[in-house]
């Protein structure tokens, strides 16, 4: 039987999963707010705002209707900057089909509330953890948009839902292993964002792979402290979900987050930087509520702290940067310890 597929929010990432379920055999519909980019999806099968030359598959409808993209729909994956999730589900969580499995493709953690992108829709929408799942892993959208090999996580709590994900997403070209681990998959993909950002910080200032790797070696041992700290298993962190996006996010001149810390480094102000970005970097907005649940769990995150010194209180780069590299001397220890 054929999968029906809303996705909801068309930017690059919204566009290149409703291009990976569509690929994978689904009936899909994307749902987008400007009806320009909507009319532009149907007629010429192209997202030239966020994927300029990217055939689409002449199958892929799109709408800037919310109820005709959700209806009757088995799977619903929702793609829009994480910090407007809630305002969205005020608009339209109350059209979501009753059984379908709602998937989150967002990274982060919301302002105010320390809230994961699936704890705000059950909060919000009302929708049993049991029917949520996090869609997560190193996938750089013009990369995937191209056809190019990768592979995600798609986690539930409910381990059959984890599959009814995989069996959707999985192509050719794209491999998707299935686990339970929600939240140290949701944990792995807010927190890399920021030390993407940490990473473009220094090669801004012209630092190289060594301290590129310090930064992003000990920046999964803060995931890896928090997830522990929240329930997450800690072997999430060492897969996809951890280190793969990690890796992905903090090395590559398509990453968003690596190219907004890379421009701060140059030393454009946050204003020129924010002005000139023209996708969200979710590690901006993330770093103080990752920090703040952290404290409340007593997780030490000195690289979030320098970040958020940086984006947020006006520290000069360079003293974060000081801050980091003179703190105390401490044995090298992953997961419970604290002392890093």
């Amino acid at each position: 039987m054929t999968v029906r597929v809303a996705v909801m929010g068309a930017g690059s990432w919204g566009t290149v999963m409703a291009k990976l379920f569509s690929d994978a055999g689904g009936e899909v519909v994307l749902w987008g707010r400007r009806e320009a980019a909507v009319a532009a999806i149907n007629e010429r099968h192209e997202n030239a705002d966020y994927l300029p030359g990217i055939a689409l598959p002449a199958g892929l409808r799109a709408t800037s209707d919310p109820a005709a993209a959700l209806a009757g729909a088995d799977i619903v994956t929702i793609a829009v900057p994480a910090q407007t999730l809630r305002a969205n589900l005020a608009d339209w969580g109350g059209l979501l089909p009753a059984n379908a499995l709602v998937v989150s493709g967002m990274k982060g953690v919301e302002l105010g509330t320390t809230r994961l992108m699936s704890e705000v829709v059950q909060e919000a929408a009302g929708v049993p953890r049991e029917r949520i799942a996090v869609f997560c892993g190193p996938n750089l959208a013009p990369e995937i948009a191209s056809g190019q090999p990768g592979a995600a996580v798609a986690a539930c709590v409910d381990e059959e839902r984890a599959r009814q994900l995989q069996a959707a997403t999985m192509t050719a070209y794209f491999r998707v292993y299935t686990t339970t681990d929600v939240v140290g998959c949701e944990l792995g993909g807010a927190v890399k964002n920021i030390v993407a950002l940490c990473v473009g910080m220094a090669a801004g200032l012209g630092f190289g792979a060594s301290t590129q790797a310090l930064l992003m070696t000990r920046g999964l041992a803060e995931i890896t402290r928090l997830g522990a700290a929240l329930g997450a298993d800690e072997h999430t962190f060492a897969g996809l979900a951890g280190m793969g996006d990690l890796v992905g996010t903090c090395l590559s001149p398509l990453s968003r987050n690596r190219t907004f810390g890379e421009n701060l480094g140059r030393g454009m102000t946050l204003d020129e930087v924010v002005a000139v970005t023209k996708q969200t970097a979710e590690g901006v907005k993330s770093s103080e509520p990752v920090l703040e649940l952290a404290r409340k769990h007593g997780v030490e995150m000195p690289i979030a702290e320098a970040v958020a010194a940086v984006l947020h209180h006006g520290m000069p780069i360079k003293e974060a940067a000081i801050s980091l590299i003179s703190r105390s001397p401490k044995a090298e220890r992953y997961g419970m310890s604290q002392g890093e």
